[in-house]
């Protein structure tokens, strides 16, 4: 209920309005995305050997068959959509989440193929990688098709926190040759923090670890206990989870690793990886989200749906919001702090109004708290605005992020959704 209601009131307050954010089922084929920039792509590939019972993104279990009929479907969604343009869209960067994308790794050189006809991609392409995929073969694989960022999720090197992950522990000397005789330009190792009696030198040692196989990224992402997986994993509560935080950023900074994000740190310059930072990008696959400048839609989670909905030659999306002109806006200032700071001339030549026209009160008030600093023309969060952001965060992620996939699992189609 707290949860609810906090992030119901900050709703309100940002937008101006008691109007909620509203999802309707309405199909539509237009998709106007020729006229945004700064646009990214995302494919998701939902298929694992095995399922992790704290992982909520829409995955299923591999069978060959199912996945190359999938992917099928996905190449034909691409061309879909694509084809809209006549010349080819410029794009930042593509990225492959998952699930598990390896499963399909002999198959993307195909997919790369097929996006390569309508988008032109000048920041590279990711992937998502499991620990058990990170071998010289695969990793020489990926970097054939144009793979450069990979982002591996390890979750915790520790024996006890990957046993309470449900997860094998990783192998650090195989991971460490494989990274070794295949180079990226990033490599992104995930790491999960505030599990159950979790300490700093448990959170140190992986980091350094980390950093010590080949990573030159690290994303620490505090667990959250969504209702709808089958994870009996007790959330830390958040007094422990602020100290743990606070030594974990106290540390990273100490070693010279730079902050590119509220949970990510970089031991060399340009390492990023991040498939939700765009200000607008196109979502492929089922369960992807599609953000434009004037609406946000979601393809069904079901695979089966997704794939007779493109034999019927329909985009699979299966949910759509319209946003108010300061709902977009809220939706663009959570995901611009999330990497710790603000430029109110981005903000201007998006919106095509000033920032402190809109929200020079909250600004005003987020210096005078200790939350932001001005610096250069920009807003930088400061150490304690990043806690407070981790601290709503948790908040938007239960109150509409729970409530919404919770409803895409069990319906491929509902007839709304609305998240107050």
């Amino acid at each position: 209920m707290r949860n609810n209601t906090i992030a119901s009131a900050a709703r309100i307050w940002l937008t101006r309005t008691f109007k909620p954010f509203e999802f309707t089922s309405k199909y539509e084929d237009d998709l106007p995305f020729s006229r945004c920039d700064d646009l990214g792509l995302y494919i998701h590939i939902p298929f694992c050997r095995r399922i992790c019972k704290f992982c909520p993104y829409c995955k299923t279990y591999y069978q060959k068959e199912i996945c190359d009929k999938y992917i099928e479907a996905l190449i034909k969604e691409i061309h879909m959509i694509g084809g809209k343009t006549k010349a080819k869209k410029k794009v930042t960067s593509l990225y492959f989440g998952g699930g598990t994308p390896a499963l399909a790794a002999e198959r993307l050189p195909e997919i790369i193929s097929a996006v390569g006809e309508h988008f032109y991609i000048t920041d590279g392409i990711g992937t998502e990688l499991h620990p058990d995929n990170v071998t010289v073969s695969l990793l020489t694989q990926l970097r054939s098709a144009g793979v450069t960022k990979i982002s591996i999720g390890v979750q915790s090197f520790g024996r006890k926190y990957a046993n309470i992950l449900g997860r094998e522990p990783t192998d650090i000397k195989v991971l460490k040759y494989a990274l070794s005789k295949v180079k990226f330009d990033t490599v992104s190792i995930d790491l999960i923090f505030a599990l159950p009696h979790q300490t700093f030198a448990d959170i140190k040692k992986d980091i350094d670890t980390a950093f010590y196989v080949g990573g030159n990224h690290v994303a620490i992402y505090p667990f959250i206990d969504f209702t709808f997986t089958k994870s009996k994993i007790p959330a830390m509560n958040n007094p422990e989870k602020k100290i743990l935080l606070e030594k974990t950023v106290k540390y990273c900074t100490s070693k010279g690793y730079e902050r590119t994000s509220i949970w990510t740190f970089s031991s060399v310059k340009n390492a990023e990886y991040s498939s939700m930072t765009r200000d607008n990008f196109l979502g492929f696959g089922c369960s992807a989200t599609t953000l434009l400048k004037d609406r946000f839609k979601i393809n069904t989670f079901s695979v089966k749906e997704y794939c007779r909905r493109i034999e019927n030659k329909m985009l699979p999306t299966s949910l759509t919001i319209h946003f108010t002109k300061r709902q977009r806006m809220v939706y663009y200032l959570f995901w611009k702090l999330y990497s710790t700071q603000l430029d109110p001339a981005d903000f201007e030549r998006f919106f095509g109004t000033k920032l402190g026209r809109m929200y020079g009160a909250e600004l005003f008030l987020g210096v005078c708290f200790g939350l932001l600093e001005r610096r250069n023309g920009k807003y930088l969060l400061t150490a304690k605005g990043t806690y407070y952001y981790h601290f709503f965060e948790n908040f938007y992620t239960l109150s509409y992020i729970d409530k919404m996939w919770g409803i895409m699992r069990r319906r491929a189609f509902p007839e709304k959704m609305i998240l107050k």
